[in-house]
């Protein structure tokens, strides 16, 4: 009489918990720029063909929506289908809520305004210092930066502030099995 054959038991998926390095996320960032650096010149264009704006300073608040709605939408259309971006897939990087399940449409959008943390108190703070240039502006977005890197840091789960805020998480996917 044959041996039965021996039921294979799937190996469970560890859901991926830990946090990328912090170099990592910031070359994603940095990478993620890059790719959009593309986007934003289409998107350009295309006001300007459609809009007819024929000089840089003409327009400009319209452009500036323009380009916010776009941004808002590669983020939110990649983060709330399968939470990366093309940045995110390269370097294994995935966005999960906190308790790991998929990002919602809703989730992803308040973790894109409130990502504009990155930024908006520095040019706030710019702007009513009366202070003009690129200096003036370098500075206080290289200090908000820091201080937005140090609140990582100083958190146990490593999570930046817009992640803590919306309760999502940046999780390492190279340990993961997929």
């Amino acid at each position: 009489m044959p041996m039965p054959m021996p039921v294979p038991v799937p190996m469970p998926v560890r859901a991926p918990t830990a946090a990328p390095a912090l170099l990592r996320r910031l070359a994603c960032m940095l990478y993620e720029g890059v790719l959009l650096f593309g986007v934003l010149m289409l998107s350009g264009l295309l006001y300007g063909t459609v809009t007819q704006q024929r000089h840089a300073l003409v327009g400009t608040h319209g452009l500036q929506v323009f380009v916010f709605v776009v941004l808002g939408t590669y983020f939110v259309t990649f983060w709330s289908r399968g939470g990366q971006t093309l940045a995110m897939k390269t370097w294994r990087v995935r966005l999960l809520t906190r308790s790991g399940g998929p990002v919602t449409v809703p989730r992803a959008i308040a973790r894109y305004l409130a990502s504009w943390l990155w930024c908006l108190p520095a040019l706030a703070i710019v702007g009513a210092s009366g202070r003009h240039g690129s200096t003036p502006v370098a500075l206080a977005l290289g200090a908000n930066a820091g201080l937005m890197l140090l609140l990582a840091r100083l958190q146990p789960t490593r999570q930046f502030v817009h992640d803590r805020l919306c309760g999502t998480m940046l999780v390492d996917t190279r340990s993961a099995r997929h």
